[in-house]
This record gives structure tokens, C-alpha cells and sequence, in this order.
């Protein structure tokens, strides 16, 4: 089935753009959230008729987006969860769980705006996508800890180990320098 796009889809195309998705993609996902219109010549001309407004709007959303983000720069979320004293979590950390920290920071966002490729199931750092609009995407340090002191403590450990880090590329950067 071929669809004109109303705003930009990831892997899919940009705004304008006309084209061949699976009937049921443009059926249940593309058409019922206003996404896309079937290809014909009525909705060509519609299109045409409403491209100005459509991309003004795109371009108000996208520079909230863009606030939005700068706002979130830095954000570190702890999700504390039962755990084994190997790391494994009893249950996992979903989308869900993700979104609901995030409101508690206060920002709103929807699940379906944490891109998360399969459930964390183990303590650690990750870093989570966060797609504020299409254009514009965040990235989220989430710590997953037994408790907010163990969170506090993993973090203190990870700056110190970033620190080294950045001592050891600094000292080799000097000695490549001085070769030069």
C-alpha cells in the first residue's frame, strides 16, 4: 500500500515522501495516528494544499522538542529492584518503568518515546534513547541498583573510573605530541 507521509518516520522517510508500507503497518499504525494518507490524487492535492501548515507545525514542535531536550542534558534516573547477588534482577526494567522515572522527574513523555530493545534484567548503568520527536532524540543514563545507596555508591565508582579514563587517554595523548 503506498502512503503519503505527514511527518517525518524514522527508517521510513520524511515528510511528503510517498511510500510502499505493508497494508497492515498503514492500517493500524500509520492511518489512525493521522501519520500518513493513502497515495491518490485527492489526498496529493490535500497534501499540497496543507504542506505549509503542516511544516510550521513540525518546526514548533521539533523547537520543543529541542527545549525539552536541552532541559533533560545530564539526566540520571535509579530504578531500584530486587536483585540476586549475582546482578540478575527478579523481573526486569520495561519501557514502562523507564517512563514512569521520568515523569517523577518531571518531564512527560509517553512509553512508546523509550527505545528500548529488550528489558534490562541485570543491575548496571545503561544508556536509554529517548525519542522526543522525530528529529530529535536524548540519551538517558539509567542505573539499575538493590537500593539508592548502592546507586550512589556505582556511580561514585564509575566518575572515578571515567576520571582514570580520561587520565590515561590524556597522558597518551602528551606522549603522542611529544613523538610528533
Amino acid at each position: 500500500m503506498e502512503v503519503i507521509l505527514l511527518e517525518r518516520i524514522e527508517k521510513l522517510g520524511q515528510m511528503g515522501d510517498i511510500v510502499k508500507v505493508k497494508p497492515g503497518f498503514a492500517r493500524n499504525y500509520l492511518l489512525p495516528q493521522a501519520k500518513a494518507l493513502r497515495s491518490n490524487k485527492e489526498n496529493l492535492a490535500l497534501f499540497e494544499s496543507r504542506k505549509v501548515q503542516l511544516e510550521a507545525a513540525n518546526l514548533k514542535r521539533k523547537e520543543e522538542a529541542e527545549q525539552i531536550s536541552a532541559k533533560m542534558e545530564g539526566l540520571k534516573l535509579v530504578i531500584v529492584r530486587q536483585a540476586a547477588e549475582t546482578g540478575q534482577l527478579y523481573g526486569s526494567v520495561t519501557g514502562r518503568d523507564i517512563r514512569d522515572a521520568i515523569r517523577e522527574a518531571g518531564y512527560s513523555i509517553e512509553r512508546r518515546q523509550v527505545v528500548l530493545d529488550q528489558p534490562l534484567k541485570e543491575i548496571g548503568s545503561f544508556d536509554i534513547r529517548i525519542i522526543l520527536h522525530p528529529d530529535v532524540s536524548r540519551m538517558v543514563n539509567v542505573m539499575v541498583a538493590r537500593s539508592a545507596e548502592e546507586a550512589e555508591r556505582n556511580a561514585k565508582a564509575a566518575a572515578k573510573a571515567a576520571a582514570k579514563a580520561a587520565a590515561e587517554v590524556a597522558v597518551v595523548e602528551e606522549a603522542v605530541a611529544a613523538e610528533a
